[in-house]
């Protein structure tokens, strides 16, 4: 299982593997190399709702409450905040932002898709948080929005098209008042 993580504002990338006798835990922190760990299915016991086990001589108590992308984690005598996310999650935020992988000059397709339907047109001004057009990806239609008050300038896909991650799908331009 493969999934992002973003804990007191650093991230993670992480993939967990389950093995017949143990679980391979790799992170890798932004900016770093990974780093693999063996977890023994021997050292692990799952009551109630939380999860305890042994990891290099130490013992870890671990309860998680949360939903979508927002957990809190109690481990080590302390609660931490994390933001999880799997793959559709990383879409959803990307989508929620108005295309993440897009600066606020375009949008950006967050992953490969096809276009379902676009209601915009050049010219058009744009609220913040209005509806730009819908996309398909991961066999699911997501809204994308304006993450601003903007001026369509150019649109450079049409209904029906696949696109392919990174791909320009509208350039903006600020209003005129």
């Amino acid at each position: 299982m493969y999934f992002e993580a973003e804990l007191k504002g650093r991230k993670y990338k992480v993939d967990v593997t389950e093995h017949r006798t143990s679980w391979k835990v790799s992170l890798q922190p932004e900016g770093k190399d990974w780093v693999h760990y063996d977890i023994s299915k021997n050292d692990y016991k799952f009551a109630e709702e939380y999860v305890s086990f042994l990891f290099e001589g130490k013992s870890f108590l671990i309860d998680v409450l949360g939903k979508d992308t927002e957990y809190t984690v109690f481990t080590r005598n302390s609660f931490r905040n994390i933001k999880i996310f799997n793959d559709e999650m990383l879409l959803h935020e990307s989508l929620k932002k108005g295309g993440g992988f897009g600066g606020d000059e375009e949008l950006k397709a967050g992953m490969p898709g096809k276009i379902i339907e676009i209601f915009v047109k050049p010219g058009d001004i744009v609220k913040a948080n209005k509806p730009l057009l819908i996309m398909e990806a991961m066999k699911m239609e997501n809204e994308m929005r304006s993450s601003r008050d903007v001026r369509v300038k150019e649109i450079l896909c049409k209904q029906g098209d696949s696109v392919e991650t990174g791909a320009v799908l509208i350039k903006f331009e600020e209003p005129k008042e």
